[in-house]
């Protein structure tokens, strides 16, 4: 698919972890890079020289996802575009999850519904512990965790970073450990009979929506084209799809 690209008028707001992260809840779903869909992406939202790449002191977006990630309210991970990163609050993750988990094609694979057996049976799981399980190498583990995060059936848990050197130098590199969005997300009601204790720092969560996935889809449509006026139905029926 070519993209056409056009002289940008978005006028960049993410400067600090805390702006990505209201950017993020403002939009309710976007996607990491850019893409077909003029001005919806969190690199057109950055500043140049907060865009990192490789060669500058300035992490920007690449480190601050990690924010994102650990709020504990933001679901990250490639689920946009056919497979690209992208994040999204659970307002709308949840609607994205009840669509695509009712397509057969989102349905798991029997190597799929092994880490998903994983998963239930210990949390959490990372590529090393992927690649052991399915006796694969690292491009194919990559490979059905992509699709697992199509599906909506795993989301990244955490992120750490790696420090490397005798001074422990941290450039960017980072290990991401994977879960289902329901362990991430939603509070279990056994852990809580009498109700959510008063004080309790985080609200209840669900995952579950009362509407059909047609009208979740068309929930996703009609936001999505509210947060990015450039969208046609066709391609954010292709980001979504």
């Amino acid at each position: 698919m070519s993209i056409v690209r056009h002289a940008s008028t978005v006028r960049p707001e993410i400067v600090s972890p805390e702006t990505m992260y209201r950017t993020v809840c403002r939009l309710g779903i976007v996607p990491f890079f850019e893409n077909p869909v003029t001005g919806w992406s969190v690199e057109e939202l950055t500043p140049p020289q907060f865009w990192f790449d490789g060669d500058g002191p300035e992490l920007g977006p690449w480190d601050w996802k990690i924010a994102c990630v650990q709020s504990g309210d933001i679901a990250y991970g490639k689920f946009l575009w056919g497979g690209k990163a992208a994040f999204a609050t659970v307002e709308w993750y949840r609607e994205l999850m009840n669509y695509r988990r009712s397509l057969p094609k989102y349905q798991p694979s029997a190597d799929q519904q092994k880490i998903l057996d994983y998963l239930a049976a210990n949390g959490s799981v990372g590529i090393k512990e992927v690649r052991g399980l399915l006796g694969v190498k690292k491009g194919a583990a990559d490979t059905q965790m992509t699709r697992l995060m199509m599906q909506c059936r795993v989301v990244t848990g955490d992120i750490s970073r790696v420090y490397r050197g005798e001074d422990l130098h941290y450039n960017g590199w980072q290990v991401s450990s994977f879960c289902t969005p329901e362990a991430l997300f939603e509070t279990d009601n056994e852990d809580f009979p009498d109700g959510m204790p008063a004080g309790f720092p985080f609200e209840a969560v669900s995952l579950q929506v009362n509407h059909s996935p047609e009208e979740s889809l068309r929930l996703l449509l009609d936001h999505i084209r509210s947060v990015a006026p450039a969208a046609s139905e066709a391609l954010i029926l292709k980001a979504i799809g």
